[in-house]
């Protein structure tokens, strides 16, 4: 094999190619020399130089080599390193990479279509806790149990492979490397393909705004990676103004994600340390990659945006970047509030009112620019004229359960009542719902900040979440302070992990999520929410009403009351109304028995409608006898 018939799938890393030939390539223009020494059972070490290439890059051919082979880069004949495009780590970031053939897996998901924005229900997990097992093979069979209560795509939080024995997966170092702490990398594609057979789709949480700091060793390569121009909240930040392979590593690894192991899209890790002043922000750059590695599968590329820039979900030709959607922090912060009463910390410019409800049903963020409080400035963008698609919204996710006392779940800190009635509005609003792991059948299992890390880094760690927790005010009690969990603890890890028989016992909260999912997915006007506004009122001091509408048999109503029994006497709000010649019904309670309520009260609506205490209740219109100008008048 010559260098002219090379044929490669990426700029860099260690590719076979045929008759037991592969071809090496790393970006290090900070090395004089770059040799491969490769390991193999039986064999004593190989050394191959690489050939320096004009613009930094070192290549060579790899003869006698199979997959699962290991090999390092030895840099200027004195350190060995991982290779930074490495397809897996056997022994972590510190070890040898090994050579994959991605090639070999034999997928069955031909005809699957990929993944819309509309329509869809997303579902958090962390692969370490979602079984007691923490892998790939494990949570393959809790594939079916997802597709039973109605969720169409799971968010699986970053795999990017990291030091130490278990952590939430943001400090990846090796960011083309499944982990090795979750299975192999064909282990990941069969739990991809299995999803796709059953109908579910499947993203990535991917961290392209900071690297882990054990393990990192792509500043060896080259400086190039990083730049001083600006501040990242989690160490140096990266280049992505400056060298192109530099800027390449990142997008060609969106694209590697999706089209190696057939994911359906990207869950993007805090964009706003994603910092470009090139005219092709990267951000949207990615996004083009992600698309174009998925051919004519359609892909769903999410982002993480604390200061809330809708140009990411606008359109290319209106100067935005093209994403699908943007998680939103306001929806369940006001939420929070509205549940728990507790306004401290970053919950400050939130009340939990029933309009605070609405707006977000109707327009996503509250904050479109407004004056932020909490942080003395400014927060938000215009974006009034986005569809509830373009938001993401949710009760639980990893960060939010985490940073609540203890790790506590949202239906532990409310009443249940109140947590009925917020899921309900959650799950049939106009926005994407995301449940987190367990959510669906009222897990009792914490989600605590876990992260294994060396010695020198344990007591950073440990002080850098004592004081991210200080901004709570009540997590600052010194007997709460004895008892809070420490992230480098076995027990922290252990005690995250899902307990998988509460699915069995917790029969009504389990069939409350089933049975909205299934309104959702199945009631043409719920369904149409996602792409058509939905109106909103103020019906109670803690009690909102929000109307969709086709103008006809598909209207439906959504009274949601957080507050005790409502009495809506006099009733002058026009949302409330019938369509012509129908009369409001009772479609579905979270009063209802089965959800573990206290019984469904029967609507009344003459005189007065009686809507009982922290509940929710979908009316929708049946016909009745025709009223004529002479009722109108008695």
């Amino acid at each position: 094999m010559t260098v002219a018939n090379i044929k490669r799938r990426l700029s860099a890393g260690v590719e076979l190619q045929l008759d037991g030939v592969a071809h090496a390539r790393v970006w290090a223009p900070s090395c004089h020399t770059v040799e491969v020494l490769i390991e193999q059972p039986q064999r004593p070490e190989r050394i191959v130089r690489l050939t320096p290439e004009e613009d930094g890059f070192h290549s060579g051919l790899l003869e006698e080599v199979a997959a699962g082979d290991c090999y390092w880069y030895r840099l200027d004949g004195d350190r060995r390193r991982s290779d930074p495009v490495s397809r897996f780590q056997p022994d972590g970031p510190h070890g040898p990479s090994a050579i994959v053939d991605a090639s070999t897996f034999a997928w069955t998901d031909r005809v699957w279509p990929g993944v819309s924005r509309e329509g869809q229900v997303l579902y958090e997990l962390h692969i370490g806790t979602f079984t007691p097992e923490g892998t790939w093979a494990a949570a393959e069979h809790r594939l079916e149990h997802l597709a039973d209560v109605g969720v169409t795509v799971i968010q699986m939080m970053p795999i990017a492979d990291f030091a130490g024995r278990w952590g939430w997966g943001y400090d990846g170092v090796n960011l083309y490397a499944p982990t090795r702490l979750y299975g192999t990398p064909d282990d990941l594609r069969h739990f991809v393909d299995r999803a796709h057979a059953i109908g579910l789709g499947v993203i990535l949480d991917v961290v392209y705004n900071h690297l882990g700091p054990d393990g990192n060793y792509l500043a060896d390569f080259s400086r190039g990676y990083f730049t001083d121009r600006y501040r990242n909240d989690w160490g140096a930040a990266l280049n992505f103004e400056g060298p192109r392979p530099a800027r390449d590593f990142f997008v060609e690894n969106a694209g590697y994600w999706i089209e190696e192991f057939h994911f359906d899209g990207l869950r993007l890790d805090a964009t706003q340390d994603v910092q470009d002043a090139s005219p092709d922000n990267v951000l949207a750059e990615i996004g083009r990659r992600a698309r174009q590695a998925a051919g004519k599968r359609r892909v769903y590329v999410i982002a993480e945006n604390e200061p809330q820039l809708t140009t990411l979900v606008r359109e290319p030709s209106r100067g935005g970047y093209g994403l699908d959607a943007l998680l939103n922090d306001d929806f369940h912060h006001a939420a929070l509030v509205a549940l728990t009463g507790r306004r401290e910390a970053y919950y400050t410019d939130y009340t939990g009112s029933p309009q605070e409800l609405i707006s977000a049903s109707k327009y996503g963020h509250l904050y479109q620019g407004q004056w932020y409080s909490w942080q003395k400035k400014p927060r938000g963008t215009p974006g009034l004229d986005l569809p509830g698609a373009a938001f993401v919204h949710f009760l639980e996710n990893h960060d939010q359960v985490a940073n609540s006392s203890l790790g506590k779940r949202v239906h532990q800190i409310s009443s249940p009542g109140r947590y009925r009635a917020m899921t309900a509005l959650t799950l049939l609003g106009p926005a994407t719902p995301l449940l987190f792991q367990g959510q669906e059948f009222g897990a009792s299992t914490p989600f605590l900040f876990f992260a294994d890390h060396k010695d020198g880094l344990r007591e950073a760690i440990r002080e850098g979440r004592r004081q991210f927790l200080r901004q709570f005010p009540s997590l600052n009690d010194p007997d709460l302070q004895t008892v809070l969990p420490t992230p480098d603890d076995p027990e922290t890890f252990a005690a995250s992990r899902l307990n998988w028989t509460e699915r069995d016992v917790n029969v009504p909260t389990l069939a409350l999520h089933k049975d909205l999912l299934r309104i959702r997915r199945e009631d043409p006007a719920i369904a149409a929410a996602a792409t058509r506004r939905v109106e909103g009122a103020v019906i109670g001091p803690r009690a909102l009403v929000l109307r969709y509408s086709d103008g006809g048999a598909h209207d439906r109503l959504l009274i949601v009351n957080l507050g005790g029994d409502l009495d809506l006497t006099p009733i002058p709000e026009p949302l409330l109304a019938p369509p012509l010649d129908a009369e409001w019904r009772v479609q579905w309670s979270s009063d209802a028995v089965e959800y573990g309520g206290l019984g469904q009260r029967p609507l009344t609506t003459n005189p007065a409608w009686q809507i009982s205490a922290e509940s929710a209740v979908l009316l929708k219109p049946e016909p009745c006898e025709a009223f004529t100008e002479t009722d109108v008048h008695r």
